[in-house]
C-alpha cells in the first residue's frame, strides 16, 4: 500500500494518506478539515510550496487576475473541474495581482495561464480560456502522455 503526501486545503499541513483511501473523505491530522473539498484552492506564496512542490498529487494551477475577462470566464469552469478531478488532481488558483512573485517565478506572460504540476515540476502549460470539455481533454491528454510514462 502506497502512501501519498497531501496538503490540507484549510491549513496547508502535510498529511500522509494511503493511496487506496483517497476517496474516503479523510480529514487533516492537524486541523481536522476535509482533505478534498472539491473546489479550487487559493494559492499564495505562503502555501504554494506545500500544495505544489511537497504534495504528491498533480495540481492544475490557474494564474489569473481579477480584471481579466477570460479569467472570469474560467472561474466556473475550474470550479466544476475541481468537482470532477478531485481527488486524482487538485485545482489551484494564483491571483497574479496579489502574488506577483509567483507569477514572475513561473514566467507568466499572459493570463489566464494554466500550469499542470506534479511533485513540484511543471509538466505542461496552456494559455487562454477554455470550456470544461477542452480542459478535460487537455488535462487527460497531458496526464496520459506525460505522467503515466
Amino acid at each position: 500500500m502506497t502512501n501519498l503526501i497531501i496538503a490540507c486545503p484549510a491549513c496547508s499541513k502535510l498529511n500522509r494518506v494511503p493511496e487506496d483511501k483517497l476517496t474516503a473523505n479523510g480529514a487533516c491530522g492537524s486541523c481536522k478539515a476535509t482533505l478534498f473539498e472539491k473546489e479550487p484552492l487559493n494559492l499564495t506564496q505562503a502555501n504554494f510550496s506545500n500544495h505544489v512542490i511537497k504534495s504528491e498529487l498533480p495540481i492544475l494551477v490557474d494564474f489569473w487576475a481579477p480584471w481579466c475577462g477570460p479569467c472570469k470566464m474560467m472561474a466556473p469552469v475550474l470550479a466544476e473541474a475541481a468537482k470532477i478531478f478531485e481527488p486524482q488532481l487538485r485545482i489551484g488558483k494564483v491571483n497574479t495581482e496579489e502574488e506577483q512573485m509567483l507569477g514572475g517565478q513561473f514566467n507568466i506572460r499572459s493570463i489566464p495561464t494554466l500550469v499542470l504540476f506534479f511533485k513540484g515540476k511543471e509538466i505542461d502549460r496552456m494559455s487562454g480560456a477554455m470550456n470544461l470539455t477542452q480542459l478535460q481533454q487537455w488535462t487527460n491528454n497531458v496526464i496520459q502522455n506525460k505522467l503515466k510514462n
